[in-house]
């Protein structure tokens, strides 16, 4: 009996822990993510799976500096750089950031209209982005933290849809295995395109300032004092949450690579054409089980994209801040996020491609990724600001990794544009 009771009471501080980190690691798994992974899938089946290992720790070790930030600096990532750094570099930050977050939620609208469209066809793709929108903007609003949290993590389950369809195809796991671990790379354009837009959608800036601004206020809510078992939890809820990330994207490239590449779909502009192409090819569920998927990532992903943008704008303008204040409370916080998902929608509306908007998004990201990293860095080896909790051996050096991959990505990406 007390085994049991024992057992159940750790499960509910496991899942008690769950929180930022886990939003984190699903909201990078939105439609725009999904869209790029399925492009990998198609394009050249199971050879891009090992980049669900090597991915990472190097989201890992990100995700646990900018938590770590938020807990020691009870402040958001934006707010650390306005106190600590100049305001030119600031500034540079905030408009690089604004503008391709907006354009990753313009995108992501346009996923889910698209698969709205295609579950309910006499519903036009427009309709279902404006509903979206104006439901995900009235939950924003009206809904306390609290609640707002809760239906983040369980919209996280949406995700599990991904993991299925491989097992509704006829999957060859042994092959699959092998190019896991033993990965095959390719010497062309298509085949770092394809690397460098998955290290851009796994491991992106607005994360960095969501995963923060969430510790900041998961620290306040909570009245949190830091010690190295707070710091523990964190860890567990980061690693918990990119593992969730990396398995669903392993398996969206599982899946497409399965079903659409293996039978000569080589070719995916959109997650429309993506559920489209497996509908024949796997059958209805398979198909289904896509759509309802990016619905559910883009609920839960563009509520994280727009709340990135309200702290960073908040902590650099000096508004109040937090899903746990009301809209009166902090007006220009929650006014941010509706003009920024009201632009994202405008972005369809006016009939600009959403791929092109990718790969604009991507562009920008790809900028501003290895600057945010290395300040990032910068950031945690400073005993002025973090104190104690300044980095160890191992954070420093997979972050300089990181540096690197990501600069190297963003010039392969800038010259192959070009």
């Amino acid at each position: 009996m007390r085994s049991g009771s024992k057992g159940a009471s750790g499960k509910k501080k496991f899942f008690r822990y769950i929180g930022p980190g886990l939003t984190t690691g699903a909201s990078d798994d939105d439609p725009s993510g999904i869209a790029t992974y399925s492009q990998a899938g198609a394009r050249f089946g199971g050879k891009l799976l090992w980049t669900a290992i090597a991915t990472y720790p190097l989201m890992v070790v990100m995700q646990e500096m900018c938590a770590r930030i938020g807990l020691v600096t009870d402040s958001g990532l934006t707010g650390v750089i306005k106190k600590y750094y100049s305001k030119s570099l600031l500034y540079f930050i905030v408009f690089l950031s604004f503008t391709s977050i907006t354009l990753n939620i313009g995108a992501d609208i346009a996923g889910m209209g698209a698969v709205g469209n295609l579950l309910f066809p006499r519903v036009p793709a427009f309709l279902f982005s404006i509903l979206f929108t104006v439901l995900l903007m009235a939950a924003l609003v009206l809904w306390n933290y609290k609640t707002i949290a809760m239906v983040l993590k369980w919209l996280c389950l949406s995700l599990f849809s991904y993991v299925f369809i491989p097992f509704l195809a006829k999957t060859d796991w042994r092959e699959a295995l092998h190019a896991t671990f033993f990965p095959v790379i390719e010497m062309n354009k298509e085949y770092f395109l394809a690397v460098v837009g998955i290290l851009g959608t796994t491991i992106s800036p607005y994360l960095f300032f969501w995963q923060t601004s969430m510790e900041a206020e998961e620290r306040n809510h909570r009245h949190i004092l830091i010690d190295k078992l707070v710091l523990n939890n964190m860890k567990v809820d980061v690693r918990s949450g990119m593992l969730f990330s990396n398995l669903v994207f392993y398996f969206i490239i599982l899946a497409t690579g399965t079903v659409l590449f293996s039978n000569g779909i080589h070719t995916i502009d959109s997650v429309q054409d993506a559920a489209l192409a497996l509908k024949p090819l796997a059958g209805d569920y398979a198909s289904l089980l896509f759509s309802v998927g990016v619905i559910g990532t883009g609920a839960l992903a563009i509520p994280v994209l727009a709340g990135s943008l309200g702290y960073m704008m908040a902590e650099t303008f000096g508004w109040e801040e937090g899903l746990d204040k009301k809209f009166n409370e902090a007006r220009s916080y929650y006014l941010t996020m509706i003009i920024a998902t009201i632009l994202g929608l405008l972005m369809n509306l006016v009939g600009i491609n959403p791929i092109q908007a990718l790969m604009y998004t991507a562009v920008l990201y790809g900028i501003v990724a290895p600057f945010m990293i290395a300040l990032i860095l910068h950031i945690c080896n400073s005993k002025v600001i973090m104190g104690q909790f300044v980095n160890s051996f191992w954070p420093n050096l997979i972050g300089l990794l990181t540096l690197v991959i990501m600069t190297a990505a963003a010039v392969i990406l800038i010259v192959f544009m070009l």
